[in-house]
C-alpha cells in the first residue's frame, strides 16, 4: 500500500518538483508511521575565488511546515528576493476560505498531506454568492453619484461657457446672424480653451454638440474677425469631431468642410491655417462622407497649395495627411496623377532640403506603389527623378537624422527605376 501511494505522489507532485529547479531533490521513502517520509540533502558549498563569477543562487530548501509568521513575505529581507516562493494564496488558504468564514486549514506536514490538500482544493464547489451588505451598498451607491455628479458639473461648465460665447452686441436680436459681443474677446477665446479641454472626453464631446454647441461653432466662430477665436474654434471642432461619427455627421450638415477648406486656403493668420487643416483631417479620416465632401470641394488642390505655402508646420501636416489618405483611400490614386501631383511632388522635392522632404517623398512613395500609371509619370525623362534621388542618398548617407528619409529614397529607386516597367 505504502509503494502504491509513493509513486501516486511521485506522478502528481513530480511537475512540482520540477519547477523547483534541478538544485533541489527530495528523496520519497515508505516508513511505518506515517506511510511516506521525505528528505531533502544538504545544501552543496561553492568556493568563489577573486574575480570568478559565483554560482546562480540555489532556491531555499523546501520546507516542509511552511513559513513562520516571521518569514511570511513582506517585500523586506531575504524571502523577499525569491518571488514566487510561497505564493499569496498560501496564507490565505491556511486562514480559511472564503475571507476567513471558514475553518483554518493546517498546513501539509508531507507529500501526502500535500496530496490530500490539492485533491480537495480541486473538488471544492464554488462559494455562493452572498448578499451585498448594507454597509457596501450605500459605498457602492455613494461612488456611482459622485462619478455622474462629475459628469453633471462638465456638462453644466459647458452650458456656462456656450452663455458667454451666445452673448450679443446690444441691439442683436440674438439669431444665428447676430453679431458677438466686442467687449472681451480674451474671456471668449479662454472659454473656447476650457471647452476644448472638457470635449477631449468623448462623452462631453456628444453632449456638446445636443448642446447646439457644434452649430455655434460653425455659424460664427469660424468667421469670426478675431484670428485667435477662429483658430480656437476650427480646433474645437476638430477635437469633438475626433473618432466620435456622429459629431463628424452633424459637423458635416453644419458646413465646416467648406468653411475649413476656405480657412487652408485663404487666412492671414497661418496659426488658423494649422487648425483648420487639424480640424479637415479629423473629418475625412476614417469617415466617407467627410471624404467625399472634401473630394467634392477639390480638397487635394487646397492641400496641394498648402504643402507649396512657407510655413513649415503646414507643409509637413499637409503632406502627412496627403500620405495617409493615399494608404487608406488607393482608389483616388488615379485622380491625383490627373491632376499632374507626382511632377508636383517632384517639384518640392527639388526645392532646398528640409526634413518636409521626408514627408513628400513618403506621399510619392504611397502614390506609385502598386500604382503602374504612377511609376511611368516618375519615369519621365524630363523629371530627372533618378538623378535625384541617387544624390538625395548619397547626401543622406551617414545621417541619423534623415533615415526615414533615406529609406523613402531607396524605395522609389526600387518601385520606379529597378523594376521593368509594365
Amino acid at each position: 500500500m505504502s509503494v502504491c501511494l509513493c509513486v501516486c505522489v511521485s506522478c502528481v507532485c513530480s511537475p512540482l518538483l520540477e519547477r523547483l529547479g534541478p538544485a533541489l531533490c527530495v528523496s520519497v521513502t515508505p516508513t511505518a508511521q506515517s506511510g511516506l517520509s521525505c528528505s531533502v540533502p544538504p545544501a552543496p558549498h561553492f568556493s568563489v575565488q577573486r574575480g570568478e563569477n559565483p554560482p546562480p543562487p540555489r532556491p531555499p530548501p523546501l520546507s516542509t511546515t511552511g513559513p513562520s509568521a516571521d518569514e511570511t513575505p513582506t517585500g523586506q529581507g531575504d524571502v523577499a528576493g525569491a518571488p514566487g516562493l510561497w505564493p499569496r494564496t498560501t496564507q490565505a488558504m491556511a486562514e480559511g476560505g472564503a475571507g476567513g468564514n471558514e475553518p483554518p486549514r493546517e498546513h501539509p506536514q508531507n507529500l501526502q498531506g500535500l496530496l490530500q490538500m490539492a485533491i480537495t482544493a480541486g473538488n471544492a464547489e464554488p462559494t455562493p454568492l452572498e448578499p451585498m451588505s448594507d454597509e457596501r451598498r450605500q459605498w457602492l451607491q455613494e461612488a456611482m453619484a459622485q462619478a455622474f455628479r462629475g459628469q453633471l458639473e462638465e456638462v453644466e461648465q459647458m452650458k456656462e461657457c456656450l452663455r458667454v460665447l451666445e452673448a450679443v452686441s446690444p441691439g442683436g436680436d440674438g439669431g444665428e446672424t447676430s453679431e458677438p459681443a466686442e467687449g472681451d474677446p480674451s474671456r471668449q477665446a479662454s472659454t473656447l480653451e476650457l471647452l476644448a479641454e472638457l470635449c477631449e472626453n468623448l462623452d462631453n464631446a456628444a453632449d456638446f454638440c445636443k448642446l447646439d454647441g457644434m452649430r455655434l461653432l460653425a455659424h460664427r466662430y469660424l468667421d469670426h474677425p478675431v484670428p485667435e477665436l477662429r483658430w480656437r474654434a476650427a480646433h474645437l471642432v476638430g477635437t469633438c469631431a475626433q473618432n466620435v461619427p456622429k459629431v463628424q455627421e452633424q459637423a458635416l450638415a453644419l458646413g465646416c468642410m467648406r468653411k475649413l477648406l476656405r480657412l487652408l486656403d485663404h487666412d492671414g493668420a497661418d496659426a488658423v491655417r494649422v487648425k483648420a487643416l487639424f480640424a479637415i483631417s479629423c473629418l475625412v479620416r476614417a469617415q466617407e462622407g467627410g471624404l467625399q465632401q472634401f473630394l467634392r470641394l477639390d480638397g487635394f488642390s487646397v492641400l496641394m497649395r498648402a504643402m507649396q505655402s512657407p510655413v513649415e508646420k503646414l507643409k509637413v501636416k499637409s503632406a502627412f495627411l496627403l500620405q495617409n489618405l493615399l494608404l487608406d483611400h488607393p482608389e483616388h490614386k488615379e485622380t491625383l496623377c490627373s491632376m499632374g501631383m507626382v511632377q508636383q511632388l517632384v517639384a518640392l522635392i527639388r526645392s532646398e532640403h528640409s526634413p518636409f522632404h521626408e514627408h513628400v517623398l513618403g506621399a510619392l512613395c504611397s502614390l506609385v506603389t502598386d500604382f503602374p500609371q504612377g511609376v511611368r509619370e516618375c519615369r519621365e525623362p524630363q523629371l530627372a527623378l533618378e538623378e535625384l534621388l541617387r544624390e538625395r542618398c548619397q547626401l543622406l548617407q551617414q545621417q541619423e537624422e534623415f533615415q526615414e528619409e533615406l529609406e523613402f529614397c531607396e524605395r522609389l529607386q526600387r518601385l520606379c527605376f529597378q523594376t521593368p516597367p509594365e
